[in-house]
């Protein structure tokens, strides 16, 4: 059965940093399209970013040069790490697996909040 465990979240002031990440059990995350998703109160959920198998890496522009997704093959896991934090970060960040169809997973999701 696969499963993805996300951990990390939490509460930090503005321009802080934290990593979230992302542990794959009954599946090898090297071969799929691993991606960092988040959801804020009120608002659709939107991609923040993604890595290919061949590691290739696409970031929502609001994100870009603050966040980085890298994943560790010997560990089976994906992360994120956020650095300048801004409230608008605030939201509920899920780990996906696949990129939608068939044998896409999405993980429980973990709290990250912004604020001062």
């Amino acid at each position: 059965q696969v499963r993805l465990v996300e951990s990390g979240g939490g509460l930090v002031q503005p321009g802080g940093s934290l990593r979230l990440s992302c542990a794959v059990s009954g599946s090898t995350c090297s071969i799929y399209v691993m991606g960092w998703y988040r959801q804020a109160q009120g608002k659709q959920r939107e991609l923040v970013a993604r890595i290919t198998p061949v590691g290739t890496t696409n970031y929502a522009d609001s994100v870009k040069g603050r966040f980085t997704i890298s994943r560790d093959d010997a560990k089976n896991t994906v992360y994120l790490q956020m650095d300048s934090l801004k409230p608008e970060d605030t939201a509920v960040y899920y780990c996906r697996r696949g990129d939608g169809g068939i044998g896409t997973y999405w993980g429980q999701g973990t709290q990250v909040t912004v604020s001062s």
